[in-house]
């Protein structure tokens, strides 16, 4: 086990014994242990995951009360999720369930930003702003909180992220995640959510609506 994960330990140990112990009739193996309790937390994650996705967009539905605009503010989670994936890949560590939690608190504080320019340019859209000028206006406005809640989320996790002591395993690859999602996320959500924003947003649709009724009328 020593510099490598659990799980290829287990699928090489896994591997010999099939190749190289015969079984008596009436017998079987069965793989027990931490590596057991691997498996049943994955299979735990693979329902966790899918309902905290579906709490996130409720919850932002019951928010903005748009399709579109829930899935604007979704639209940073694989934002994020990159920045978590390249985390791990820099620091060598195998996925995990404790990197699998990391992601899960990744969805929601990147959630968290994409509620804070979706409702700044919906607010500034209200106030009668045209939509480009909306839009570059969120992003001036909004810069400093969405940097302020990744910077403290990744800096409060950052001595886990590169801590190397007795327990690390554990909480290493969650704060490693969050870190490396924390890093990259400021950049995607100030430019490519405001990009999408401008791109797709029901008030840009309107818009576009508008315009061919406008221009006899000229």
């Amino acid at each position: 086990m020593r510099e490598r994960d659990l799980g290829g330990a287990i699928q090489e140990a896994q591997q010999k014994v099939a190749d190289n112990v015969r079984l008596p009739a009436g017998s079987r193996i069965e793989w027990v242990g931490e590596f057991g309790n691997l498996q049943d937390a994955i299979a735990r994650l693979k329902i966790v995951v899918p309902i905290s996705l579906a709490l996130i967009a409720l919850l932002l539905f019951f928010n903005f009360n748009s399709t579109i605009d829930t899935l604007l503010a979704m639209s940073v989670i694989p934002m994020a999720v990159i920045g978590g994936i390249f985390g791990l890949a820099v620091m060598g560590i195998p996925f995990s369930v404790s990197a699998a939690i990391g992601f899960i608190a990744l969805f929601g504080i990147s959630v968290m930003d994409g509620i804070i320019i979706m409702s700044q340019y919906n607010q500034l859209i209200r106030a009668g702003v045209d939509r480009t000028t909306a839009v570059l206006r969120t992003g001036e406005l909004q810069m400093r909180p969405v940097l302020m809640t990744c910077v403290i989320a990744g800096v409060g996790l950052l001595p886990a992220a590169i801590s190397s002591g007795i327990g690390s395993q554990v909480q290493k690859p969650l704060a490693v995640v969050v870190v490396g999602g924390m890093t990259l996320a400021p950049i995607v959500i100030l430019i490519t959510l405001r990009v999408l924003i401008s791109l797709f947003s029901r008030n840009y649709r309107r818009s576009l609506r508008r315009q061919p009724a406008q221009e006899p009328a000229e």
